[in-house]
């Protein structure tokens, strides 16, 4: 982009009052920008000059390094014939005279493609955008046919940098692994010693970049299969432990046998649901150093692919502003091109806090990104790294580093004292609203009615860092709100963010964050592309999901905040199915799989004819020698790609392979030639227009396979093309929310648009690198804690009251069976917590009332309740070996499980249902990202909330029920003691998986806040006087009541 309409300030605008306004909000002089120095050669000082043509001289195409025509000439002839800063070889320009290597350029790149199989010849057919009707007349789903490959050539003066790592013993020593390998596969012989040794290298180097750029990791056998006997052992043993229940009935507390069975018989149904996707666990690693080796050559353009990363905020005063901050920063030094990195970042409170802080962010980070860079620190975000309680100086040779990273650390700390002014001036608004530096009021005082904004930072165009170098672009959005539209929260902005990037950047993929998850390893990206890029593998996948990592938790987790179970042995689980659910963060996507494509299919293998018999006898046999005649017009075309089945959509989009459908300027407005586009192109505009939105850059977008903008487009254009596309009118009456982006109909969006993708049969990966990618901030307090898990509860609840519920929901599609199974657990396990409840009653009923839910047990009945605990424990244990999973992890699960199920669970069902069924929205705050000063000083705050009433009944009604079972066992004697085990035992067991919850309740040093002494007191008193009308401690009478005659005997 060449023009100050992308950097030169906030614009503001609405596509519905057809307004557009540049804001100059500061009027201080900014750094220098890269147009504000190009017309300077970098080499000789002198002005660069222009061309013939008039336009600007550029010698390099890939990075625009200025340099003028001279020097140009003399690098070409007399240097190295490259460009100075990234080291791309100089094209010949018009009217420059040859040099060694010009004539040499397209036959290195036909050999690279033949060596690779990857020259695509496409002939005229191939380039026209097609169409394919259902027998009903309908568009089938849309198929998205990626052309390209991601695999490269190599030659071995390529990869000098590569041999360099090694020595030169082990660099020989790895070459004669590699020969012997070959000769133990018959590709190379013995006796062929004449060969060279360069030659040997060449093909060495040839043979490793032609590796996988990851692999499976399979769990050992020895792991695996004595944990998937134990599983199909306990499911036996639970069939007959029910058979058992159901057979002898307790006649006595017959209420409360049929209240455990049907508890007891939901447990194995979700336990089921829970234990069977974990049948075929993998782990992967990845080979960064492959990666480096294919995609970026040395002396050849950078050929990684580019990344839009999006980070999403709602209010600043809940979220701090240090905190996304960290987060921006994390993303604009991470280890990858920065030309290829944009951050955007999606403000859905259009705070002017927000705005000034990316201002502050996009200063600061001229001086931290190069620091990173230049010493290759980890984390990049400064708030981790500078507190982070580690040798700082280990690896670290330059003894500059020591000097530099102490003025680092001041001016990072200069950084913070004015973003915590910005928040102190922000808590009190005033009566005028807020004004910008240049006196302009601020478009977004009045958060629910504002018109959208843009602000561009840094980037091609922006300002350089301190070096002189280039940084990654950072994008303030904040979509436009009006009253009487509904925006759909989370799931609208980050929609909103999808189009924005599309019409700016329109990298391929998307890499989604949220504001408080900030990169902790700097080679995540790298780490996804591994995946993404692969030539077989990224064509059909949706997307990469990172492992959720946290900071600040006290050591013991006691609320489960890690939810190690779920991310080490769930999603492992998963993985090895159909790939892991979208989690919501950490999560690289393929942006075709977001705008509602079918992955690519599979041409499938002509069956095996022979011609050496007769056509009868093929024929006979069922075979053919010749292929039927194909049908003329694009049915033959088709036919390798499609299947006759109806798509699970009505309409079918097909995606063109490369290029452009068709010029930007026929879709301009004013649609000049919009008749002959309706004739040229089966898809019409109109039927885009109702898919993807009125918006012609964006739909020019969606067509160009590798990213990138299309031809024609001006920076003018495309601000005031994003500014429309974030409108809040322009998702009307299109498919964005339903099928396209993220979807909408629920609080946890994240679960429904991944079983979308999985639906139409896209796979997804699991990847957790040795260092986590990501790491953020959790709740760590019981309150917040309690109503997070409330939030992710309800959302699937929303899901199963929806269409899109996996129990009913694309059946005949391509989700595997265990697939599903996943799916429904994640949206039934809320429902667990009425038998839940029910079941932590009934110990408390038991011993209070002399009941009890078994009869009395036999032998054979013993060695059932043995054998189903042995079970447990066994599976549990096998678990943690093929895992790595601790048990305290594991322990902690537990317990959580209990206390989220009798509390959180619970109200999500019942919030759920008055939402779904009576219209009664449920508002949820913002869970709070900070911590008290002091180490885990929140850990200790209590905030009193209605979800902690029922454990703290339960804990309380077990509680005198075990003090009553004892005085009653007490008070009759010896042979009371017997059954009184049975229901201590379950007594025991609410209480100790509650114990947290207990803890929580008491606060720092045991101080228990007064509102809870308050209740215990109440329902202890409640049940103290159902006690005493028991009266456990007087003998049960048995025979005729005895009355006094009133006559002296």
């Amino acid at each position: 982009m060449a023009s100050n309409a992308m950097t030169g300030g906030l614009v503001a605008g609405s596509h519905t009052r057809n307004e557009l306004h540049v804001l100059h909000g500061d009027d201080e002089q900014r750094p220098p920008t890269r147009q504000s120095v190009s017309k300077t050669c970098r080499v000789c000082g002198d002005e660069i000059g222009y061309k013939e043509d008039g336009e600007l001289f550029v010698a390099c195409h890939v990075c625009g390094f200025p340099v003028c025509r001279p020097c140009y000439d003399y690098e070409r002839s007399e240097g190295n014939q490259s460009c100075p800063q990234c080291n791309t070889r100089y094209k010949r320009q018009k009217g420059c005279p040859r040099v060694a290597g010009d004539d040499d350029e397209n036959f290195d790149a036909d050999d690279f493609d033949d060596e690779f199989q990857t020259k695509n010849h496409h002939d005229d057919s191939d380039r026209q955008h097609v169409t394919i009707h259902s027998e009903n007349g309908d568009y089938n789903h849309p198929q998205w046919k990626p052309t390209g490959s991601f695999a490269g050539s190599v030659a071995g003066k390529d990869f000098e940098g590569e041999r360099e790592a090694y020595s030169n013993a082990e660099w020989k020593e790895r070459i004669e692994k590699w020969k012997v390998r070959q000769e133990k596969r018959g590709l190379v012989n013995k006796d062929d010693g004449n060969n060279d040794q360069g030659d040997d290298q060449d093909d060495f180097l040839l043979a490793e970049a032609r590796q996988p750029l990851w692999r499976k990791v399979p769990i050992s056998s020895s792991k695996i299969s004595p944990y998937r006997i134990v599983i199909v052992l306990r499911l036996i043993i639970l069939a007959f432990f029910l058979r058992f229940r159901v057979l002898t009935p307790a006649y006595d507390a017959y209420p409360l046998w049929i209240i455990s069975v049907i508890c007891e018989t939901w447990f194995a149904f979700s336990w089921i649901l829970d234990q069977f996707p974990k049948w075929f666990p993998i782990t992967r690693e990845t080979y960064l150093d492959r990666l480096s080796m294919r995609f970026e050559r040395e002396g050849e353009p950078n050929r990684l692919s580019p990344v839009d990363v999006f980070v999403s905020t709602v209010d600043p005063l809940k979220e701090p502003p240090i905190i996304t901050a960290n987060t921006v920063l994390s993303i604009l030094s991470v280890d990858y091109p920065v030309d290829k990195v944009s951050c955007y970042v999606s403000d859905d409170g259009a705070s002017m806090l927000l705005f000034d802080t990316l201002s502050e962010t996009a200063e600061f980070a001229r001086r931290w990104v190069p620091f990173c860079r230049k010493y290759s620190i980890e984390p990049r975000a400064p708030e981790y790294y500078f507190s982070e309680k580690m040798d700082y100086l280990k690896d670290k040779v330059l003894p500059s580093f020591v000097k530099e990273r102490r003025a680092m650390k001041r001016e990072y700390e200069e950084f913070k004292v004015r973003i915590n002014a910005l928040v102190a001036k922000a808590q009190k608004k005033p009566e005028e609203g807020w004004v910008m530096q240049d006196g302009t009021p601020w478009p977004g005082n009045n958060t629910r009615d504002h018109p959208g904004m843009i602000q561009v930072y840094l980037g091609s165009e922006g300002a350089l860092d301190v070096e002189g170098k280039e940084l990654p672009r950072l994008v303030y959005v904040s979509r436009e709100k009006r009253p009487g539209y509904q925006h759909h929260k989370k799931a609208g902005a980050m929609n909103a963010l999808v189009r924005v990037s599309a019409v700016l950047t329109n990298a391929p993929f998307m890499l989604n964050l949220d504001c408080d998850h900030y990169i902790n390893n700097s080679k995540a990206v790298r780490e996804a592309m591994c995946f993404l890029m692969d030539p077989q593998l990224g064509k059909k996948l949706c997307y990469v999901q990172f492992p959720q990592r946290f900071d600040g938790i006290d050591r013991h987790d006691r609320y489960a905040n890690r939810n190690i179970v779920f991310f080490d042995i769930n999603m492992k689980g998963l993985d090895g199915i159909q790939g892991p659910v979208y989690v919501g963060t950490g999560c690289v996507f393929n942006r075709p799989a977001l705008y509602g494509y079918d992955p690519p299919v599979s041409e499938k293998r002509p069956k095996m004819t022979c011609d050496c018999l007769p056509s009868w006898c093929c024929c006979c046999c069922g075979g053919s020698r010749k292929s039927k005649p194909k049908k003329k017009g694009g049915r033959g075309l088709l036919g390798r790609l499609y299947t006759k089945k109806k798509k699970m959509m009505g309409k079918n989009y097909v995606r063109k392979g490369s290029g452009n459908m068709f010029d930007l300027e026929d879709i301009e407005e004013g649609l000049e030639g919009y008749d002959e586009l309706e004739k040229s192109s089966p898809m019409s505009q109109k039927n885009f227009e109702k898919r993807f939105g009125q918006s012609p850059v964006f739909i020019a977008s969606t067509l160009m396979e590798e990213g990138g903008l299309p031809e024609g487009t001006s920076p003018t254009s495309l601000i005031k093309e994003a500014i429309h596309v974030i409108s809040c009118g322009y998702e009307e009456k299109t498919e964005w929310g339903k099928e396209i982006g993220w979807i909408y109909g629920s609080v946890t969006e994240d679960i429904l648009t991944g079983f979308k993708m999985h639906c139409r049969g896209w796979k997804s990966v699991y990847c957790m690198p040795k260092r986590p990618a990501f790491k953020g901030s959790a709740p760590i307090n019981l309150s917040d804690r309690l109503h997070q898990v409330l939030r992710w509860a309800l959302g699937s609840v929303e899901i199963f009251l929806s269409r899109h519920c996996p129990l009913w929901y694309a059946y005949g599609g391509k989700l595997k069976w265990l697939e599903r199974m996943a799916y429904i657990n994640t949206i039934v396990y809320p429902f667990t917590s009425i038998p839940l409840l029910a079941y932590c009653t009934l110990p408390a009923v038991c011993l209070l009332t002399g009941k009890f839910i078994i009869p009395t047990l036999t032998n054979l009945a013993s060695i059932y309740f043995m054998a189903l605990f042995l079970s447990i424990i066994a599976t549990g244990v096998l678990e943690l070996r093929w895992s790595g999973v601790s048990i305290e992890d594991l322990w902690r699960n537990e317990q959580f499980w209990v206390i989220g199920g009798v509390s959180a669970h619970l109200f999500a069902v019942f919030q759920g249902l008055l939402k779904v069924l009576a219209g009664v929205d449920t508002n949820f705050t913002v869970t709070s990202k900070t911590a008290d000063d002091a180490e885990f000083g929140e850990l200790y705050l209590f905030k009193w909330t209605t979800l902690l009433i029922p454990p703290t009944t339960l804990i309380i009604m077990n509680m005198v029920g075990v003090v009553a079972g004892v005085s009653d066992a007490i008070n009759n004697g010896y042979g009371s003691w017997g059954p009184l085990f049975g229901k201590l035992f379950f007594a025991f067991w609410v209480i100790v998986h509650l114990y947290p919850f207990l803890k929580g309740l008491m606060g720092r040093q045991n101080r228990t806040p007064t509102i809870v002494v308050l209740w215990s007191v109440l329902l202890a008193s409640i049940f103290s006087l159902i006690w005493v009308r028991i009266d456990p401690f007087l003998p049960k009478q048995t025979g005729p009541i005895l009355k006094q005659c009133g006559v002296d005997c």
